[in-house]
């Protein structure tokens, strides 16, 4: 490894399994002091215990590394201000927060019910805005005493966030809103000397392994993993680490050894008439509009 993260901490949420135990082993490698933080719940949310951020933490010790296991609930104000008081009571600082925690209530809208939308909402847009808000306030505060930081957020959407997914109207809402709170804080914050930016990986969890149940498996022959969760984390080193300077603002696809930077929303085919519409002329100009427009891309998980 390069020691691309040497004397810099990272908190993790969600890092006791997955991608997010990947990602805290990775920076780990490249010389980070990582905070694991997971809440120990089970796929659909229920249950929890500080045993894998606390065997992640082990894992990272027997490597050779340096790490704390933090088991509180990022999705309250306490849990999210512990998390980052747990960095800096112990490693003095915060470099690198890596909003990644969550977990999947699968339902068709019609037999979605409203615990299951308000609680898959909460672990993933309000567990990512509150261990920003107390690490941006915390960076902040750095700022204005002339300690100006090289801070780094990744948050983890998806390709359900970006482009919908069929069964999981609640993660895919969540997962959008994370998108557009990763452009807000990233135009406010990089004042601050903090960047934000955005994954939405595909990788082989607990989370996906029904999505993807065909394609899943990892090869038998030894050779490359594509879905290997591993394969997302070096991005996300980078994106934590001071090399990244200047990288604010962006959405970026991992999957295997492929990367891609996502282009979001942009103006397509227009018409102005400069007066109002009648509603039939409306329709008439929006159907010439969309006959000009790039066809959707299909829902995400579609075959």
């Amino acid at each position: 490894m390069t020691g691309l993260c040497t004397g810099r901490v990272a908190v993790v949420t969600g890092a006791g399994r997955g991608l997010g135990r990947a990602h805290a082993l990775a920076f780990a490698a490249e010389g980070a002091r990582v905070v694991v933080n997971d809440l120990g719940v089970g796929l659909d949310g229920t249950g929890g215990t500080a045993g894998p951020a606390q065997r992640v933490a082990d894992e990272i010790r027997a490597l050779g590394g340096e790490a704390v296991a933090h088991g509180g609930d990022i999705t309250t104000d306490a849990g999210a201000a512990s998390l980052v008081t747990t960095a800096l009571e112990t490693y003095g600082r915060l470099d690198a927060l890596v909003n990644n925690a969550g977990f999947l209530r699968d339902r068709m809208l019609v037999n979605l019910e409203e615990d299951a939308w308000d609680t898959v909402v909460r672990v993933h847009l309000k567990g990512h805005f509150l261990p920003l808000k107390h690490a941006a306030a915390h960076w902040r505060a750095e700022a204005k005493e002339g300690r100006v930081p090289e801070a780094r957020v990744i948050n983890t959407s998806s390709g359900a966030g970006l482009l919908g997914s069929v069964g999981q109207g609640n993660y895919s809402a969540a997962k959008a809103g994370i998108i557009a709170l990763t452009l807000v804080a990233a135009a406010e914050l990089g004042r601050y000397g903090v960047q934000v930016n955005a994954i939405a990986p595909a990788a082989r969890t607990r989370m996906t392994e029904r999505t993807f149940a065909e394609t899943m498996t990892a090869p038998e022959d030894g050779g490359f993993d594509a879905m290997a969760p591993e394969n997302v984390s070096p991005l996300v080193v980078w994106l934590g680490s001071v090399a990244s300077a200047g990288v604010t603002g962006r959405v970026f696809a991992s999957e295997g050894g492929r990367i891609t930077v996502m282009e979001g929303w942009r103006p397509g085919p227009t018409i102005d008439k400069g007066a109002r519409w009648t509603p039939a002329e409306a329709g008439e100009a929006t159907l010439k509009l969309l006959a000009a427009a790039a066809a959707p891309q299909p829902v995400y998980g579609a075959r």
